[in-house]
């Protein structure tokens, strides 16, 4: 390696990791203020927050390393353009096309890397991550009910006044509220001095124990009458045992997640088996279903195509020698046979609609772990000689110019998997649809830094925006 690879490597380094830490702090704020309702108030402690974290921190790697290539070859090239680097090496016989060699083969090699994270390190994360948040009630049970206020875990309501313990299983003063799926309000009162919570991580129920306290539960009537008299049942106990599904502790509907997420936790193999699994189950339902539409209806193709083709064949009056009655019942049987026909193909039709859902996710989750790859090289082609041309460095300019063409990127790419998960294109043009579109951009800035063309002149937008800003700060300075 020669010394100005060197130096340029080291100079785009020290930016890209300055850059990098900066954007992954951010996106890990994000996250935290996704999933606050998840660590908020639940006396998790310091090793629990940061494996959450842990787990939820390489997902955001295919956002955070495209906009970091991007952000730090502007920064890095403005720079160099800014302090005339670029005219030195230019007088020198180095054309730009030389400068950028170096560094085009680390984006390369980063590239490669990025597509083994995502074919590897994602999806275990992304596992772990799910099994973490299904699993964590019953690591630290006492989490989902807070002191002093009422904590709602299914159809009950619970409020303790202490926890005490090593898991904040002891508690102190616990008052229930049970609502009943028959009527509204509390049908049923629990208060007791002391509780205990027990859980095991191999079982999927958690145990309240209860002592020293009292039952009261509301009693309706048969009799109406009776209703306005509010009677009631009141029991004392020295102990009370209740046992809680562990899946109600969790606010969020891990199942579900787990059932949309399950494409983001295979390989790029696993993912080619089970496109190839779910496509081939797809076409044997379909073919299926057909078949049986066709029996359950009494429909015989063959016939059909005969009779389209004999058109001289007549058909005669079967119902001639009905009454009106019995025709009458005829064509209901044949209305609520159409209808029960119509709603059997609905189902089917929103069956087949989710199971193709789902292969779409699944070839979207193969695309992407390539699309990260080529999308850290195209930020730097396309950062890179903006940065040539644009001859700014620093956090200003460069932030603009690189935030607007991340946020073209991040739309297209969220716009085409969302289309192609409802079929409305293919896969891969959903996965690479942001790519696709870019990439001429990345053609075009290249070609004019390699042949240093003035045509590209960003001074008719700067200069108003810094007259603003001028105007602006001597305002507010004189004030």
């Amino acid at each position: 390696m020669k010394i100005l690879d060197r130096y340029l490597l080291k100079t785009y380094l020290i930016t890209f990791t300055s850059v990098f830490v900066i954007l992954f702090f951010t996106f890990i704020l994000q996250t935290i203020w996704l999933f606050i309702s998840e660590l908020a108030g639940k006396d998790l402690d310091l090793i629990m927050i940061f494996k959450f974290l842990l787990f939820a921190s390489p997902k955001l790697i295919p956002m955070v390393l495209p906009l970091t290539v991007l952000l730090s070859a502007i920064m890095t090239f403005g720079d160099m353009a800014e302090n005339y680097e670029f005219a030195a090496m230019k007088s020198a016989g180095v054309s730009f096309q030389r400068t950028i060699k170096g560094l085009s083969i680390f984006i390369v090699l980063l590239g490669f890397c990025s597509f083994f994270f995502a074919n590897n390190i994602i999806p275990y994360a992304e596992y772990k991550f799910i099994n973490f948040r299904k699993n964590i009630a019953q690591v630290k049970p006492a989490m989902a009910i807070a002191e002093g206020q009422f904590s709602t875990i299914g159809n009950i309501n619970i409020k303790v006044n202490k926890k005490t313990g090593e898991k904040d299983e002891f508690l102190e003063g616990v008052t229930m509220h049970k609502k009943s799926n028959l009527g509204e309000g509390a049908k049923t009162v629990i208060k007791s001095k002391r509780g205990v919570l027990v859980s095991s991580e191999n079982s999927s129920l958690l145990k309240l124990v209860l002592f020293d306290g009292y039952y009261y539960e509301d009693i309706v009537p048969k009799n109406y009458q009776d209703r306005d008299k509010m009677p009631f049942a009141k029991v004392y106990f020295k102990k009370y045992t209740i046992n809680i599904d562990l899946s109600k502790l969790n606010t969020v509907d891990v199942d579900k997640e787990q059932i949309a997420n399950t494409s983001a936790m295979l390989t790029f193999k696993e993912l080619k088996y089970s496109i190839d699994s779910l496509t081939t189950n797809f076409n044997r339902e379909l073919a299926s279903m057909s078949e049986n539409s066709y029996q359950r209806l009494g429909v015989n193709t063959n016939t059909i195509a005969d009779s389209i083709v004999s058109k001289k064949s007549k058909t005669p009056e079967l119902t001639s020698f009905l009454t009106k009655d019995e025709k009458s019942r005829i064509l209901d049987i044949a209305l609520s046979d159409a209808k029960s026909s119509h709603q059997t193909s609905e189902m089917n039709d929103m069956m087949f609609k989710l199971v193709k859902k789902e292969i779409n996710n699944h070839s979207i989750a193969m695309h992407e772990k390539f699309v990260i790859g080529f999308s850290c090289l195209l930020m730097f082609f396309i950062g890179a000689p903006l940065g040539a041309i644009i001859r700014k460095g620093g956090l200003g300019l460069p932030i603009v110019f690189a935030m607007l063409i991340f946020i073209t990127f991040h739309f297209l790419n969220t716009f085409g998997k969302k289309l192609a998960q409802e079929s409305g294109t293919t896969p891969f043009i959903g996965a690479w649809i942001a790519t696709i579109v870019l990439t001429p951009l990345a053609f075009y800035l290249t070609r004019k830094a390699l042949n240093d063309s003035g045509d590209i002149n960003f001074d008719g937008i700067i200069e108003p925006l810094q007259k603003v800003y001028n105007k602006i700060f001597k305002r507010n300075k004189t004030e």
